[in-house]
């Protein structure tokens, strides 16, 4: 076995949802050899693995293990710091999203990156996703400009409302999740994101008085494409339509149908797409539609934890091939400068321009 094919030894820092199925990732592929788990407490393993003791510091960890890669699966406060600290240290990076709190933050992270010639690759896990590969392609394939409506409300209760509670205490809704969703809409229009407008509301008690639990916002491109994004959680937020994702253009329209059973506490429905539709706008002599709607089962498509194997696996392709990741991260530090510019929006009650 030469260098390049040794197993990339791995360090996986949080063992939450994300970084449980991380973890379980890299355990699936011969790839890796995770050679540490780090977790503030004590937590269950699954079976795959069973044997390795949970760390309950990153930085000793770092020091002790020399990890030729770092998965960053903490709590978004920690990200900036806990990934430049592994980069300074050698390691390569993993990091959920979002990549920071703050803008200055995530430019710290992709500078430490140039810096240091380390590979960082942020969890956008749609972008690894086959029926959003396919979303993106067919409203590229329409044609601008665009309206994009999206949203991902999440009635949660119980230990998922105590994990909503502890993202609110650095990171708002329309922050952590939206940063997938605009990831989305810039992919499709590849237009430069020019005003953010946003709004929100506390709905509960039980977090910060700064801090809201409902926001919405939208984004103006300068292709003249408009979004907008929604996200709420708690106990008091509705399933109804919680789950929505269209894109429209002159030409028609591409739509996710969801399966009217669909939760919105469980995670594989956040992914799964059911079936896309897509409508096309042209009209015959007589005023009528040309041709019927188009629906594309998605069936077949991966559960969570595959999507989890599937961006660790680019993740591996990144590190053995030396795959130029600027645009990944350019785009990373784009998604969350627009959430970000929502936030100050909603707490500022202004426009704020890019």
């Amino acid at each position: 076995m030469t260098a390049d094919q040794a197993p990339i030894r791995v360090l996986v820092a949080g063992l939450g949802n994300m970084g449980m199925s991380h973890a379980k990732a890299y355990a699936a592929n011969p790839g890796y050899e995770i050679v540490g788990l780090v977790n503030r407490s004590q937590v269950a393993l699954h079976e795959s693995l069973r044997g390795h003791a949970i760390l309950p510091s990153f930085d000793e960890a770092l020091s002790e293990l020399k990890p030729d890669l770092c998965s960053i699966n903490t709590y978004s406060d920690s990200h900036a710091d806990f990934a430049v600290k592994a980069m300074e240290s050698g390691s390569h990076v993993f990091v959920e999203k979002p990549i920071a709190t703050t803008v200055r933050d995530a430019e710290r992270v992709v500078a430490c990156a140039r810096a240091n010639d380390r590979k960082v690759v942020v969890g956008y896990i749609l972008r690894h996703h086959p029926s959003w590969i396919r979303l993106i392609e067919e409203a590229r394939g329409l044609g601008g400009p665009y309206v994009f409506r999206m949203n991902l409300n999440q009635q949660s209760s119980g230990r998922t409302w105590e994990t909503h509670r502890r993202l609110m205490e650095t990171t708002p809704p329309i922050v952590d999740c939206g940063v997938h969703y605009v990831d989305v809409m810039c992919q499709i229009t590849d237009a430069r994101p020019v005003k953010v407008r946003g709004m929100g509301l506390r709905l509960t008690d039980d977090i910060a008085p700064d801090m809201y639990n409902y926001g919405h916002f939208q984004v103006l491109f300068d292709d003249g494409s408009v979004g907008w994004y929604e996200a709420g959680w708690g106990p008091m937020m509705s399933e109804t339509a919680f789950f929505v994702k269209d894109v429209i253009s002159p030409n028609g329209c591409v739509s996710i149908v969801m399966n009217e059973g669909a939760k919105s506490d469980d995670h594989d429905t956040h992914t799964k797409t059911q079936l896309i539709r897509v409508h096309s706008a042209q009209m015959g002599p007589e005023g009528r539609f040309v041709r019927p709607d188009t629906d594309l089962s998605m069936a077949d498509e991966p559960g969570h934890d595959e999507l989890c194997e599937r961006e660790q696996a680019f993740m591996l392709k990144a590190i053995r091939e030396n795959i130029d990741l600027t645009r990944h991260m350019n785009d990373a530090v784009q998604s969350l400068r627009i959430c970000l510019a929502a936030d100050e929006s909603v707490r500022s009650g202004v426009e704020i321009n890019l």
